[in-house]
């Protein structure tokens, strides 16, 4: 470590100062030692290919065919979706699975095909293995949509845990999305992902990756159909993808192509094939519906790095109601805890919590605690005398607690692989619900340990327990956050028994939607950090994760005016709607940027209040299907090409489709529309796609269109639920899905349908159910009437 090293260590916390920075220098060197003698010496290697195919061992839903070095099991699910593992490996232990692996399908068979190949053919999708270990994924009509070429392993001549290479080759024609929160957008252009969930240290933007979540799940669009792959292995890995190209005539396309590296762990992967929808949903019943937020999460939340004290809590709440501005949640960052310990309370700046907490609940406002999993290392710590009491900390090969940097100072992690490790950390919310927290915001856990130099995580030699099974932290580390956010939301569950839990991670892995959702994390102020956090949501959407949204305003700077405004008003239209920064980075209130924003920010969070039940029925939709809020303008018609590259607008739910201002100073933009008719909500212009159109985006609003037909559920001027209906074209129909939500608790109310249609000169809308149409049981406004 030389003179640089040593400077950026002590600058690496801010104001933690020279004391904290000389911690994190031999934070470094303990983490180097333990990796130079805990890893195992990566020595001389062979290399293995399948080789030929030697015979066959059919069974349910498939089978396994047997090459010379290794053989292939594969299996086809009741729900549609293709399991296929190297080396005999199966589906099970999986951090990505809800419960068990699902039953096999057993129309599917395993039968001969040409050239020495064998087969599974199934209803909604065939795979070929080639005589030498290729797998083709085909639609039922033949088209190839993937195909992987034989795989090749290195494994250490001495023993140990062998690297991986998978490359495969897609449709020309097909475009790349999802391997989790990448922010160079939604669309995963030519080049190379990294899978190891990262905290960049500072304030990120477009060209930054890897990011807080990583997942090696890839949904792929082309015109024959969208393909989701899951390569389900959670050690440290590259991507390196390729888009294809379309030639004059046949022969001349260059096939798309997808290159997996991985340092270990099983070569396994499922694939669902279909359109996104279908997907999506066979991905949720793969790996979980997403949990329902509580109905006062889908409104908007402010936080800060900084609040001081309950006072200043106070102030901004009540600046809020003095000027008539929704708010319904203020999240408390770390420096509400007593000297950063994670389950404490600063007792001189907040003596009375619990008090402040109720007072802020009978005014429509929850308190939402963050929850870093670092635990200062200090006797006398109750969670940390607590945890050495239940073994609960990362130990390292020599069995030595590993400790790293965190905000409390030298810390030690649990091991959140083990049941009862969670099942105690789980047991420690009963403190924050005591104190009248009503959600939570995991921070800094993927895992985050600060170091003068190379990675800030724990050691990739240190230990855990991997449900008993054993391994260490290369293995463990993509899926710590997951492991966390299942011990806090297990932990609620049986603690508040009645009320859905609120959860929200920075860093996870697949299947992480099961406990909750995830926000930006740690977004540059700026033009390309908005267009990031676009992106993120979109793109974690497509692996499997609904519920998500940035930090507006960006989390580290100074937004102009305009930045902030039109920051603000996308988050109106995000799942996850909430105001953070910094302690740097001053204050975020819609007030503090001048009248004119102030004003512009009302009309968006009274548009925000106004289609909360549109949000929860969009919740409800998504836990039932795995459909995320927010969908690429492509969803519904994914060969549309035009609609595939757009990256700058969105569809929210299947009604509105969502066009934010993303560049300095404009006040119009262009707008690729979807196939059918569009009415802008607030002009009532009605539009005819596909097409591109040119729209005004003054700094009042941003375009927002509504679909012809659509039923959109809002909130009325009373509060109560009323219908929103956008006439249909003349000749058409349409119709709109409602999910009434009492606002928490357990109960799933049914899915009331909708339809709108012409009956001579009216417009009229319809229940529909069992005994045919009938009334609807709420108020009802057309709107679009006036469109030529």
């Amino acid at each position: 470590m030389d003179g640089h090293d040593l400077v950026r260590s002590v600058k690496a916390v801010g104001s933690g100062g020279a004391t904290q920075g000389l911690r994190t220098v031999r934070a470094a060197w303990r983490r180097r030692r333990a990796d130079a003698t805990g890893l195992p010496r990566r020595g001389a290697e062979r290399a293995r290919v399948p080789g030929p195919v030697r015979g066959v061992e059919p069974g349910p839903g498939g089978g396994v065919v047997r090459f010379t070095r290794s053989e292939l099991r594969i299996t086809v699910a009741v729900s549609g979706a293709v399991f296929w593992g190297w080396d005999g490996v199966g589906p099970e232990p999986s951090y990505a699975l809800a419960g068990r692996c699902p039953e096999p399908d057993p129309r599917a068979v395993l039968e001969p095909d040409k050239d020495g190949g064998w087969r599974v053919v199934a209803e909604r999708v065939t795979v070929v293995v080639s005589r030498h270990g290729a797998v083709e994924v085909r639609t039922p009509g033949g088209v190839m949509l993937r195909r992987d070429l034989p795989p090749r392993w290195w494994e250490p001549v001495d023993g140990g845990e062998a690297r991986w290479m998978q490359r495969s080759e897609v449709a020309a024609d097909a475009r790349y999305f999802g391997l989790g929160g990448r922010a160079a957008g939604p669309r995963l252009r030519d080049g190379t992902y990294r899978l190891w969930n990262t905290d960049p240290g500072q304030a990120f933007g477009p060209g930054d990756d890897p990011l807080y979540i990583t997942m090696p799940v890839q949904m792929v669009v082309a015109d024959a159909a969208t393909h989701l792959v899951f390569h389900d292995t959670s050690w440290d890995g590259t991507v390196t993808l390729r888009e294809g190209e379309e030639g004059a005539g046949s022969g001349h396309d260059r096939a798309g192509t997808c290159e997996l590296r991985m340092d270990g762990g099983p070569l396994r992967c499922w694939v669902m094939v279909g359109t996104p929808a279908r997907v999506l949903h066979a991905w949720a019943s793969l790996t979980g519906a997403p949990a329902l937020p509580p109905s006062w999460a889908m409104g908007h939340h402010h936080a800060r790095w900084g609040f001081g004290n309950e006072q200043e809590v106070r102030r901004i709440v009540a600046g809020y109601q003095e000027r008539g501005l929704p708010l319904d949640a203020v999240h408390l960052d770390i420096d509400h805890y007593d000297a950063h310990q994670v389950f404490t309370v600063d007792r001189e700046h907040f003596p009375r919590l619990p008090v402040l907490a109720e007072e802020l609940r009978r005014d429509g406002v929850r308190l939402v605690s963050i929850v870093d999993p670092a635990v200062k290392a200090e006797p006398g710590n109750a969670v940390y005398d607590g945890g050495l009491a239940e073994d609960a900390f990362v130990r390292d090969a020599s069995g030595r607690l590993v400790r790293g940097v965190a905000w409390p100072g030298e810390s030690v992690y649990p091991d959140f692989t083990h049941a009862r490790v969670r099942r105690w950390w789980g047991g420690l919310y009963e403190e924050r619900l005591a104190q009248g927290f009503a959600g939570f915001w995991h921070d800094m856990n993927e895992p985050t340990s600060f170091t003068a130099f190379g990675e800030s995580t724990l050691p990739r030699s240190a230990r855990h327990s991997l449900e008993g099974r054993g391994g260490d932290h290369r293995e463990a580390h993509n899926v710590y956050a997951l492991g966390m956010a299942r011990a806090a939301y297990e932990g609620l569950r049986e603690h508040a028994p009645q009320e859905r839990p609120f959860l929200f991670s920075r860093s996870g892995w697949a299947g992480m939607q099961r406990y909750g959702g995830t926000w930006s994390g740690d977004v540059a102020t700026g033009w390309p950090g908005l267009r990031a956090s676009l992106s993120l949501v979109m793109g974690l959407g497509l692996c499997g994760v609904p519920y998500s949204g940035p930090d507006v305003g960006g989390f580290d700077g100074s937004p102009s005016p305009e930045l902030y405004l039109r920051w603000f008003q996308l988050g109106a239209y995000l799942p996850l709607f909430r105001t953070h920064a910094s302690l740097r980075a001053g204050r975020r209130e819609p007030w503090e940027f001048g009248e004119d924003v102030l004003e512009h920010a009302r009309v968006a969070l009274v548009a925000r209040r106004r289609l909360l039940p549109y949000f929860m029925t969009l919740a409800h939709l998504a836990r039932r299907t795995g459909a995320p809020y927010v969908r690429p303008v492509w969803w519904g018609t994914p060969e549309d090409r035009a609609l595939r590259d757009c990256e700058d607008a969105f569809l929210l739910g299947d009604c509105l489709l969502v066009a934010p201002v993303l560049d300095h100073g404009a006040d119009r933009r262009a707008v690729q529309l979807p196939r059918g008719r569009w009415y802008d909500t607030v002009t009532e212009e009605a539009y005819e796609g596909p097409t591109q159109v040119l729209v005004d985006a003054p700094l009042s609003r941003i375009p927002v269109l509504a679909r012809a037909g659509a039923v959109v559920p809002v909130r009325g001027a009373d509060g109560g639920l009323e219908l929103e209906a956008w006439a249909p074209a003349r000749g058409r129909g349409g119709g709109g899905l409602v999910v009434p939500d009492v606002g928490d608790g357990w109960d799933e109310p049914e899915i009331e349908r909708y339809v709108t249609r012409w009956e001579g000169r009216h417009v009229v809308v319809r229940r529909e159910g069992e005994s045919g149409l009938s009334e609807p049981s709420y108020p009802v406004r057309v709107r679009g009437l006036g469109a030529p």
